[in-house]
């Protein structure tokens, strides 16, 4: 035993990973790589194979990205409220097959459709209880190791992410879209396989019932009891009758993060378009870089290569060093200079798009840019965005408030969507990149003066 555990009062096992951990982490890996391979042939498999315009195709694509992001609220109630995590991630995860399989057998827009909307069942299903299955397995006493076995999670999405955005664009080209698509859904089968092997090492916490008094509960009292507000009340506080003064502080917390987390969605309408926009403008451009022949959706794979790189790069470099500075890097300042970063990245790929619009021949290597710049503000949004989250929302609203964060995801899609939909500037144009720039950085605008005015709060578990 070593010392630190002895001195903490812990056994050498208190410092390892439950054993059943190999089964959710092996699931996560493959469940990831089924998702992202999938994902990063899509819109090429629509415009080449089902010959969709370029601006269906883009609005097909952000609003099954979207529907991933609402399903996890439909996914977290059925988990704490009926099956429990176990029977809710395994039996969402056989409705995640049976779309692969329909993706890869169904070859018409009909296929398509019917697919997408079973894994995006399945995916969003999931999403919210394999992370929280995963932390049902440790002790009260192996509360360390929690940040060990998140890390180790991040990475398996990477990993997942990058070697299927590599592998799958390349079968697509060369053995056509049923096994490019079968590959991923193999893989899920795997996934749910493996899953299924832990079920009897599992923690399993069963379901529990409603107080009563969460977040909306409150908020369709409030809404339906406006008669009863006396004069000077906030608009939450005609619920307090009903529940309580405490239960409705605690939903005004969430309702002030709510506000702000209304101007984050933008960016997710940027980031997701590296899987739509930016690979339509990478099927223009020169895809031969020093003899090798690329495909567009395989540019994509710089993303999680550039996470793993810059995630420590922030954190041990050039956070400490604005700090330093004065420039102290609250999770505010942060992600308002990465809505900033997000707007940057869209200048420069308008910027590509220009000058591919006046005659110049450009080399696909030229997104490296605009990538490596939307990955920066990936870093300092989406994981400051969670870590906020956590801190501003009271214990009884955590729930509630990490959905409202996975919604942000959800009407950002939407907004693209419909931006294509309207069809108001040709997708993957230079005005369509520049629209969405001078979008971003309006909001990143806003966002900053209501993060000026926010009072922030802790309530961090004792």
């Amino acid at each position: 035993m070593s010392q630190t555990a002895t001195a903490a009062g812990l056994t050498a096992a208190d410092n390892k990973f439950p054993p059943q951990i190999k089964y959710i982490v092996g699931n996560e890996a493959c469940e990831r790589y089924s998702y992202y391979g999938m994902k990063s042939i899509l819109t090429v498999f629509m415009i080449q194979v089902l010959l969709f315009q370029e601006a269906d195709a883009t609005f097909t694509y952000h609003i099954f990205s979207s529907l991933c992001y609402f399903f996890p609220v439909v996914g977290a109630f059925i988990s704490d409220r009926i099956w429990g995590k176990y029977k809710t991630i395994l039996y969402l995860s056989l409705v995640y097959c049976l779309g692969h399989a329909v993706l890869s057998i169904w070859e018409t827009k009909m296929g398509l459709y019917a697919g997408l909307g079973l894994i995006a069942l399945g995916s969003g299903g999931i999403k919210p209880c394999v992370s929280a299955h995963v932390g049902d397995q440790f002790k009260a006493n192996q509360q360390h190791l929690l940040k060990k076995v998140y890390e180790l999670f991040y990475f398996m999405i990477n990993f997942g992410s990058f070697f299927s955005t590599l592998v799958t664009p390349w079968t697509l080209k060369h053995y056509g879209a049923s096994i490019a698509f079968g590959i991923p859904g193999v893989l899920m089968f795997l996934a749910t396989i493996v899953f299924w092997m832990g079920r009897n090492q599992y923690v399993h916490v069963p379901p529990s019932k409603s107080d009563g008094h969460g977040f909306f509960a409150v908020l369709f009292t409030a809404i339906s009891n406006q008669d009863k507000r006396k004069a000077g009340e906030s608009f939450l506080d005609a619920a307090t009758t009903a529940h309580g003064k405490e239960a409705v502080e605690a939903s005004k917390a969430v309702l002030d993060i709510a506000k702000l987390f209304a101007a984050i969605s933008v960016f997710w309408a940027l980031f997701d378009q590296h899987g739509s926009s930016w690979v339509i403008q990478a099927g223009k451009m020169d895809l031969n870089f020093m003899g090798m022949q690329f495909e567009a959706s395989q540019i994509a794979a710089w993303n999680p290569i550039m996470v793993m790189g810059l995630i420590p790069l922030f954190s041990m470099g050039l956070y400490p060093l604005l700090d330093k500075m004065g420039l102290k890097t609250t999770p505010i300042r942060r992600i308002t200079w990465g809505m900033f970063v997000a707007a940057a990245s869209f200048v420069i790929i308008g910027l590509i798009q220009m000058s591919m619009e006046g005659g110049v021949n450009m080399n696909v290597m030229w997104q490296f840019f605009p990538y490596l710049v939307i990955t920066m503000a990936e870093v300092m949004i989406s994981i400051t965005g969670l870590e906020f989250a956590y801190t501003q929302a009271p214990r009884a609203m955590k729930s509630s408030v990490m959905s409202i964060w996975l919604l942000t995801v959800f009407f950002g899609n939407l907004i693209t969507a419909y931006v294509a939909k309207i069809n108001f500037f040709p997708v993957a144009s230079t005005g369509y990149f520049m629209f969405f720039a001078a979008l971003m950085a309006f909001f990143a605008l806003i966002f900053w003066y209501m993060g000026s005015k926010y009072k922030v709060k802790n309530y961090m578990e004792k």
